[in-house]
């Protein structure tokens, strides 16, 4: 598309999906191409000779559903015989340390190019390395295999003074984690968790944006990020549309406010002056945190919101990383400027879901998908994703379908369930195919839909003598008119 941001859906299934294509999606802008994650099968959906195209892959932190296929992809960069350059890779330096580790038992060891030895390869020889977001005033460097020990360190390489900062480490995973005493209140925190990008407490101030040729930005954010381990998010401006995408998050402002609002006492129970000279620590980081979250991270992951279109994560009930669908009306997100994503192989929402193989444009900040050059608005009341299929319904009194809540999640039932909660409204149900709004099959007496060579449709009736197809005409122009004069 020549405007907007275009963003195709290569993966977009949750944690646990049956579908089986995790998180990736490959952005358009002009004739760039970037990959955002790459947990979904890259060389089926995308093909090798594709991969060409890519100028870089972000990725947004290390859970399989976000990374499965990246040592997959360095070293397909790096062997494949008519690859020039290898992968570009766009994240940040906590991120980057984070593939390092996990990607190290995969990258790390091999043959020479002559085969005749085994060789040790730095994980970053497969790949170059864009840094996107600011450098940390602070980082724990481990020279323990030159014989030294834990510590942490300044931008100018000197170790920090111990009542600035100290090492965690943790008894039973052995992780190494940064404890910082906040200038501004004196208060121990975790800097990763406390401060915003923003903030020059912990921060540079060179962002370090990455600028594409096509004259578009990327920009990295943690603000409203909070999902556990190492994770960012990323913000991509292109004229006067901005694109966010917060990655996987417990986005909740009740939740948030209290990450700022609770004041902790230490409970490690170590004298003071033993706690004072102690660089290095053993023991449970929760144990010495005295708050979690800054005023500024919180106003800023809020404000984070305010313009563009938000691609956000959301999940079912009691998600713990993960944005639950019941908590959507707690935070700052607009449901007319969001595409949920990461969503459960069954799931019925107000908001614009997302599915695998659509291709969507943020255009004016609003959501169109883009079907054979055409964009057309989501202006459905109702969407619906089972068993890999997609539906969108309307609000219609005569309808023979109904939504149900129940506890802030939604069903679509053909009969009411006293399971599924209170009766919402009743509606006519469409079956989206290939963009298509098609009438809904009868399965049961054998019907299925095709797509035929020449574009169209065909609904196809399987008897046990034989079967018959049947052109279908698409409703969508009749349904989107309809809808559209429906709410001005």
């Amino acid at each position: 598309m020549a405007e907007g941001i275009t963003v195709r859906i290569l993966g977009d299934s949750g944690p646990f999906s049956r579908m089986g294509k995790s998180i990736s999606y490959l952005l358009e802008i002009g004739e760039s191409q970037l990959l955002i994650d790459c947990g979904a099968p890259m060389f089926q959906l995308i093909g090798g000779r594709a991969m060409k195209n890519i100028r870089g892959l972000f990725v947004t932190h290390c859970h399989d559903d976000h990374k499965r296929w990246f040592t997959d992809m360095a070293l397909f960069y790096r062997y494949a015989p008519d690859y020039s350059e290898p992968l570009t890779l766009l994240t940040t330096d906590e991120v980057q340390e984070e593939l390092e580790r996990a990607s190290g038992p995969s990258l790390d060891i091999s043959l020479s190019p002559d085969a005749r030895h085994i060789v040790d390869l730095p994980v970053n020889d497969y790949y170059q390395r864009i840094p996107v977001g600011p450098r940390a005033r602070y980082r724990i460097v481990d020279p323990r295999a030159t014989g030294g020990d834990l510590a942490v360190i300044g931008l100018d390489g000197n170790p920090v003074d111990r009542e600035v900062a100290k090492v965690v480490v943790n008894p039973v995973t052995g992780r190494a984690r940064l404890l910082f005493r906040d200038p501004a209140t004196a208060a121990w925190v975790e800097p990763a968790a406390y401060y915003a990008f923003s903030d020059p407490a912990f921060y540079e101030e060179d962002t370090r944006p990455y600028r594409d040729p096509e004259g578009f930005t990327v920009e990295a954010i943690n603000a409203p990020v909070w999902h556990g381990l190492p994770t960012v998010g990323l913000k991509v401006r292109h004229g006067d549309e901005i694109l966010v995408f917060p990655s996987d998050t417990n986005h909740d402002l009740e939740l948030w406010q209290q990450l700022v609002d609770d004041r902790r006492t230490p409970c490690h129970g170590m004298d003071a002056d033993a706690f004072a000279q102690a660089g290095v620590i053993v023991g449970d980081i929760n144990d010495f945190v005295e708050r979690t979250w800054s005023e500024l991270r919180y106003s800023e992951a809020v404000a984070t919101f305010n313009e563009g279109v938000s691609i956000h994560d959301v999940s079912g009930p009691r998600s713990v990383v993960h944005t639950g669908y019941d908590q959507l009306g707690r935070t700052a997100l607009d449901p007319a400027r969001t595409l949920l994503t990461h969503s459960p192989d069954r799931m019925t929402s107000q908001w614009v879901l997302s599915k695998v193989d659509k291709t969507f444009c943020i255009l004016n900040s609003r959501i169109h998908e883009v079907v054979d050059d055409t964009l057309w608005p989501m202006c459905a009341d109702f969407y619906h994703k089972e068993r890999g299929r997609y539906f969108i319904a309307f609000r219609d009194p005569d309808g023979s379908y109904l939504v149900q809540d129940k506890s802030g999640m939604l069903y679509l039932s053909e009969s009411e369930e006293p399971n599924r909660g209170d009766v919402v409204c009743r509606v006519s149900v469409y079956e989206d195919v290939g963009g298509q709004y098609l009438p809904l099959l009868d399965e049961a007496a054998g019907q299925t839909y095709r797509h035929r060579d020449d574009g169209r449709v065909e609904r196809v009736e399987t008897r046990a003598d034989g079967s018959t197809g049947t052109v279908v005409v698409d409703q969508r122009p009749e349904i989107t008119r309809t809808a559209l004069a429906r709410r001005n």
